[in-house]
């Protein structure tokens, strides 16, 4: 009876045990889907990794990055796209940005020429506070790889013209100043597209109008210079607000005027307080959703 005893006591202990480690287990899995950094997600709200999204990016010849301008798993994650992408296409990858203004082009190509000194580029273009922790990888990469880098975006005094003063105020200027804007007497305005007539909603009558065509214009300008470098079997990677290419509208509203959408592909970030589940408001945003903790720290 005694053997017996000891057995049953045994075999608690070790049932308990056990149920300890199940519960161990439960709540250490628990925690790691709690402090995952990001999930990707389809439009559809599928779970994917990066080399389904890689596999996706083949024999696409435009690809969008949307990101969050202080988000770190977006500055990351473009970093690891463009390498990989590099690694499928080689010298046939082009960068641009929205963060560089077309006006800047020559600077930049100078520097990634090795004609003027990195001190040069910083004093001379006009960098975003964060171009060191966020872009300045990207155009590293591009000049040991010698690669072009182009700077898509609209100088933004011209943008602000076209806020204050309207769009008309941008034909006084001369033809050389005209060369960093799309050609005016192609742009159109249709306040039709979702993310401008929300704007216009939104801001009203405190210059709603105005701000949508001045967000236009940046976008037919980024599309302008995308098209105007892309060269027949490139593969461009483009870099903006996600604002700019969610829903395949923005720079791509205009792209589409000249492209087929089966050649584009678009990536977005956003932020969820749960990341497990792509929550219906973010599905179909883009081809591809990067879901980020709200807690994640920022980069400024």
């Amino acid at each position: 009876m005694g053997d017996i005893s000891t057995e049953k006591s045994i075999f608690k202990v070790m049932k308990n045990l056990i149920l300890l480690l199940i519960i161990a287990l439960v709540s250490f899995n628990g925690q790691a889907k709690e402090l995952e950094a990001y999930v990707i997600y389809t439009a559809e709200g599928k779970k994917v990794d990066i080399d389904k999204v890689m596999r996706a990016a083949d024999g696409k010849r435009y690809i969008f990055f949307g990101e969050l301008h202080n988000n770190p798993i977006s500055h990351w994650l473009q970093f690891e796209l463009t390498t990989r992408l590099y690694g499928m296409y080689k010298n046939r990858v082009m960068l641009g940005a929205e963060m560089f203004e077309a006006d800047n082009q020559y600077i930049i190509d100078e520097y990634l020429q090795n004609k003027i000194s990195g001190k040069n580029f910083q004093n001379e273009v006009r960098l975003w506070p964060n171009y060191n922790t966020d872009y300045k990888p990207l155009m590293e990469f591009a000049k040991d790889k010698g690669l072009r880098f182009i700077a898509t975006n609209i100088p933004r005094r011209y943008a602000s013209m076209a806020y204050k003063q309207g769009i008309d105020s941008l034909k006084t200027l001369s033809d050389e100043a005209k060369k960093y804007i799309v050609p005016l007497e192609t742009f159109e305005f249709d306040s039709t597209v979702e993310c401008y007539s929300k704007m216009i909603f939104e801001f009203g009558d405190h210059g709603g109008v105005n701000i949508a065509i001045a967000q236009a214009l940046k976008d037919a300008t980024m599309a302008h210079f995308i098209l105007q470098n892309v060269e027949n079997r490139n593969v461009f990677i483009h870099y903006n607000g996600a604002y700019h290419s969610d829903n395949k509208q923005g720079i791509i509203h205009y792209l589409k005027k000249e492209v087929d959408e089966d050649k584009i592909m678009t990536l977005t970030t956003v932020l969820q307080q749960d990341t497990d589940k792509l929550l219906e408001e973010n599905q179909g945003k883009a081809d591809f959703i990067i879901c980020v903790p709200e807690t994640m720290t920022t980069t400024h």
